[in-house]
């Protein structure tokens, strides 16, 4: 191996191949996933036929919690993504905490991957969930190492199949719709509050095109693409989410669909073959998709965490052909392996995401209050550029829909798992103040201006 080769192991290194496109399947295929699948049927519980009202006002609180990576890329390369975001305008002790919470929420790995296994499960009877679960993740983690063409082509067939499935789901729905689908009785079936409750958790299924931001630094024009990319895919996808919304609540009576999958409904309305492609074309690309971009940008920020000295740096190493951290995959790979094979409940998974993951947006919401005093030059060069009142104002909404939705999801967590979220948030705290006065870290600049 020459030494170029081994020296391999920064963000700088990362091939820069990914256009408008290719980040659009990644936002798109990620926002897609286990939630509309599962999560549809318990907004239709909390609100019966005005989940469709619930997906759009979700799409926007999904808007608003993620607005200030779309503002913070607007202006610069963020190698690391968020990790870089946070280092550059919150500064360099607050890296370590932030890389700490996203690592210790990587097990969202096995949520998709335990998601995917149930829905393959009907077709698949003689194979065990964990047997399904374990298979795809490897599947997927051997590929990404392959590099980030091989991610992207798989990304971009599996998205068009994926959209082709539930624009059929939809399409044969709406025109099997109840005669009383607006029989008011149907609608708001827990008033205001039941409304709101629904379009916090629809919120979920609308999130996810943050992982675009991971991807900063293989992208072409990240700057241009990955706001616009955040904006379409999520504000696109929850008025599709609506429509979806409107088959799934409106065909069947809502006392038959109020918690149930969204399989029930397409059992009802679909004849054999396009029931199959719901189920392999929407429901296993909705998972895939999702554990497809989780992997390839979970490694990002940790792989400059890795460069800043806040772990070993040679954890980042890059094969040299393919540019993937090849080390960094196979730690990810075992995050996502040990939950399914010891059985851990998906829905503690979940909450633990929602609830600590507030605790990471918070942050990224104070760099975008902090972003016109340190990059004021690229700010005003920005496509998106607001007035610094206006933008004190957004950031001031952002923080009050991460607590208002944060409280609200913490409200349903038991005790115990409370007290757990708030032993993550105090560890990732302690380790970076503790690491960082070890003065082995030396947090480089990863962001570069266009």
């Amino acid at each position: 191996m020459s030494d170029n080769s081994k020296n391999l192991s920064s963000t700088k290194d990362l091939k820069r191949v990914l256009g408008f496109w290719d980040l659009m399947a990644v936002g798109i295929g990620s926002i897609i996933g286990s939630g509309i699948m599962s999560l549809t049927g318990w907004g239709i519980d909390e609100t019966g036929r005005s989940v469709c009202i619930a997906f759009v006002i979700g799409g926007i609180i999904a808007v608003l919690a993620r607005s200030p990576q779309i503002f913070l890329n607007s202006v610069a390369r963020f190698r690391g993504g968020d990790y870089s975001m946070v280092g550059t305008f919150l500064g360099p002790r607050w890296t370590g905490t932030y890389s700490m919470i996203a690592l210790l929420t990587s097990v969202t790995l096995c949520m998709y991957a335990l998601s995917f296994a149930d829905y393959a499960m009907p077709f698949l009877p003689n194979v065990s969930r964990k047997v399904i679960a374990l298979s795809i993740l490897t599947i997927l983690f051997i590929t990404n190492t392959f590099g980030i063409n091989a991610f992207s082509k798989i990304q971009n067939a599996a998205v068009i199949v994926l959209v082709i499935s539930l624009t059929a789901f939809t399409a044969v729905g709406l025109t099997k719709l109840d005669g009383d689908y607006f029989e008011p009785t149907q609608f708001m079936t827990h008033g205001v509050v039941g409304l709101w409750q629904a379009s916090v958790l629809m919120s979920y299924t609308c999130d996810g095109a943050q992982y675009v931001t991971q991807m900063s630094g293989e992208a072409k024009n990240p700057t241009r693409d990955i706001p616009r990319v955040m904006l379409f895919s999520t504000l696109g996808v929850s008025v599709f989410y609506g429509l979806i919304g409107v088959v799934a609540s409106g065909v069947l009576p809502v006392d038959q669909v109020a918690g149930q999958p969204m399989t029930v409904v397409a059992q009802a309305i679909l004849s054999k073959p396009l029931y199959y492609l719901f189920c392999i074309g929407g429901g296993w690309m909705a998972l895939l998709t999702t554990l497809n971009s989780s992997i390839a940008t979970c490694t990002k920020p940790l792989m400059q965490a890795c460069n800043d000295g806040w772990y070993p740096r040679s954890l980042a190493r890059l094969h040299p052909k393919y540019r993937t951290p090849l080390i960094l995959l196979g730690f990810y790979y075992v995050v996502g392996f040990v939950p399914i094979a010891f059985g851990i409940d998906i829905d503690i998974i979940s909450n633990i995401t929602i609830t600590v993951g507030a605790i990471t947006k918070t942050m990224i919401v104070l760099c975008l209050w902090n972003m016109p005093k340190v990059l004021p030059e690229a700010w005003n060069k920005s496509n998106f550029h607001i007035s610094n009142g206006a933008l004190k104002a957004l950031c001031i909404v952002d923080l009050l829909v991460i607590v208002v939705s944060g409280v609200t999801s913490s409200f349903k967590l038991p005790l115990p798992l409370l007290l757990g979220n708030l032993g993550v948030v105090v560890f990732a705290f302690l380790f970076g103040s503790i690491r960082f006065r070890s003065g082995k870290v030396q947090v480089e600049e990863s962001y570069e201006l266009s």
